[in-house]
């Protein structure tokens, strides 16, 4: 069913939110672990067009899948670089996670009968759950890529830094396959993961909701 206008002015709001707060988090990490770059550079800030990026968002809007523009980070400064970057690197998808379960809580305990109200919970859910478990995918340039090569051997490591250059395009390949030739390989990996995630926040009333929709 096409957007209607309500949605449009729901969901855009949202979605600048969502990338927000996932980037703004990996600019926090990375500060308190003592990179300054996020910062110095303005990217450590609530301000949603510092951290667009335009194809991610187009992906996010249309699929409920997509990226931010990387906020800057200099692994020089971290005083255990691979622990550190896997630290930096998941508190994008915990913002995310988090705010997904604020707006769960509101959907189970606070949910009032207006229309806007309750499409701007289900889609903090959505998308901040979809954007979350999305980033966790270890394909460059995701930042599950990032945890996963920092926390593999050194030998294996390096052998899967190479497939970096190449991740960009198969990420969004699998994407454009999964929506137009129905190869059904993100819901394979997210979208049940993301269903059943988005249920364990917001309880029962969600899918109500989602048929109001």
């Amino acid at each position: 069913m096409p957007l209607n206008i309500t949605e449009w002015i729901v969901r855009i709001p949202v979605l600048l939110f969502a990338i927000t707060i996932h980037e703004y988090g990996h600019g926090k990490a990375a500060l308190s672990l003592g990179d300054p770059t996020a910062k110095e550079q303005g990217r450590l800030t609530l301000n949603p067009l510092s951290h667009l990026d335009p194809l991610g968002a187009i992906c996010l809007f249309l699929f409920n899948f997509g990226w931010a523009k990387p906020v800057p980070v200099d692994p020089r400064y971290f005083q255990n670089p691979r622990r550190d970057i896997v630290l930096m690197s998941m508190s994008g998808p915990v913002a995310n996670l988090a705010a997904a379960l604020v707006a769960g809580i509101f959907v189970r305990y606070f949910l009032l009968p207006f229309e806007i109200y309750q499409k701007v919970l289900v889609y903090l859910v959505l998308m901040n759950v979809g954007l979350g478990l999305f980033n966790l995918i270890p394909i460059p340039p995701l930042d599950g890529s990032h945890i996963l090569e920092n926390i593999l051997p050194n030998s294996i490591s390096s052998v899967y830094r190479r497939f970096r250059r190449y991740g960009a395009f198969f990420l969004i390949a699998v994407v454009l396959l999964d929506n137009f030739a129905h190869t059904g390989i993100l819901n394979r990996v997210l979208i049940y993961p993301m269903l059943a995630l988005s249920h364990l926040f917001a309880g029962d009333h969600l899918f109500r909701l989602l048929h109001l929709l």
